[in-house]
């Protein structure tokens, strides 16, 4: 069957940039996350507590906060293909000398600089979707990128156990052989950034006159619609609307969740006394589940139309599976707890993002979703900071595991009672067909 206009246009689009996407998104959590495979032989080289190791996993996000709102700005303005491929380039070089670091201080240094290498990269993504993706397809393409989170968080298991066997090979350890060899493919790929990506859909040339006119066409109805429905707002406007705020509030919860259990399930599947090799691959499991029900909840969240109650459900499924977690910590069965959790913690992600785009448009785009990202990634500095701590205190995870059980239970909290069905449901004028 010949396929519409429609079809043939996000076909194309989405062949063309989203397998880019995903595996530079891919490349970027590998190098964000792999130290909490790194830490499983570099806390005992280097002498790190588990607080020590909290500060310098959580410390990334403080860098990343600070520079994401001017970063994203700058890609708004300065165009995508550029900006990401810059940002590639910098982080690939920080992260290579990660291998490098020999005690607290240039740890959490090195930590904090790779944040303002990577920061703009996440949120000039979800503006750069705007660009490129009718309304009715965010949910799908965002899971789209989101595949490479659980994706690297199960590869990078799988690989790091590997590059850790590397031990005394040119006198480097293992941990130092994993920070070198994942970094290089973000350089690498910083040059594939520059000869595909196309900024706007009116430089591509590799979509037909007709299709150029459609795309355009749907995306600039879908603009005029938000502007008539909430009217143009600044950027200052934008970094200050309280819709935006609650959502910067309403990420900061579940990605505290997110990061707490990121950057320490390794060590508590350690704990069951599995060697390196095998952690690893137990680590990879909960992900590959978690990625499987990501795609589920996106299909659903698109399919529905309705972004809310499916963040809000997500969010609980989440809150249950880390108690669980946390109440079957040293056992087994704490592995199946922890593949539950991961659906709730991804599925979440697709469901949350298309939301800030539905109201906001131009530098208040770039600027409110940056805001959000910048905001919510301080979470990923808490999450590790607390889980590290309570770990010292009490000499177990359980009570950590609580913690970051309640944070997705107050993020579900904060969107059912704090986001009004509607608030910023996505309004688009007819049918999309009608621009054709």
């Amino acid at each position: 069957m010949e396929r519409t206009l429609e079809q043939r246009t996000i076909a194309k689009v989405s062949w063309r940039l989203l397998p880019l996407i995903v595996v530079i998104y891919f490349v970027a959590y590998m190098d964000r996350t792999n130290v909490s495979f790194a830490s499983l032989s570099m806390n005992k080289d280097l002498g790190f507590s588990a607080y020590i190791y909290g500060w310098g996993a959580g410390i990334f996000f403080l860098g990343y906060f600070l520079f994401e709102v001017p970063s994203n700005v700058i890609l708004e303005k300065a165009g995508a293909r550029v900006w990401i491929a810059r940002i590639m380039i910098s982080w690939g070089i920080v992260a290579a000398v990660m291998a490098f670091v020999t005690g607290p201080v240039s740890f959490l240094v090195m930590r904090f600089l790779l944040g303002v290498a990577e920061a703009g990269f996440f949120p000039g993504m979800i503006l750069y979707f705007t660009y490129w993706f009718p309304s009715k397809y965010r949910a799908r393409v965002i899971a789209a990128l989101f595949l490479a989170v659980p994706g690297a968080n199960a590869l990078t298991a799988i690989i790091s156990s590997v590059l850790l066997q590397l031990d005394g090979i040119l006198a480097l350890r293992g941990w130092q052989w994993l920070f070198i060899l994942e970094a290089i493919p973000a350089i690498l790929l910083a040059f594939a950034v520059l000869a595909l990506m196309t900024d706007r859909p009116a430089r591509a040339k590799w979509l037909e006159p007709p299709e150029r006119d459609w795309l355009e066409g749907v995306l600039e109805a879908e603009r005029s619609s938000k502007l008539k429905a909430h009217g143009e707002l600044t950027l200052y406007q934008a970094l200050t609307n309280p819709t935006v705020l609650l959502l910067s509030s309403i990420y900061f919860t579940i990605v505290t969740a997110t990061y707490g259990i990121t950057f320490f399930l390794p060590p508590i599947l350690k704990a069951l006394g599995l060697s390196d090799f095998a952690t690893g691959f137990a680590t990879a499991l909960p992900y590959t589940i978690g990625t499987i029900g990501m795609l589920a909840w996106s299909w659903s969240s698109d399919r529905h139309n309705e972004r809310r109650m499916h963040f809000i459900v997500a969010c609980l499924l989440a809150t249950v599976g880390l108690i669980a977690v946390g109440w079957l910590t040293g056992s087994y069965w704490a592995i199946l707890a922890m593949s539950f959790a991961a659906i709730g913690l991804y599925g979440s992600k697709p469901a949350f993002w298309p939301l800030p785009s539905a109201f906001l448009t131009g530098s208040a785009a770039a600027g409110g979703i940056a805001l959000v990202n910048s905001i919510g990634n301080l979470g990923g500095f808490v999450g590790p900071y607390a889980v590290g701590w309570i770990k010292d205190s009490t000499g177990s995870f359980e009570a950590g595991l609580y913690f970051l059980g309640a944070c997705a239970l107050a993020s579900a909290a904060l969107a059912f009672f704090g986001l009004r069905a509607g608030v910023v449901e996505e309004r688009v004028p007819g049918r999309l067909e009608a621009a054709q």
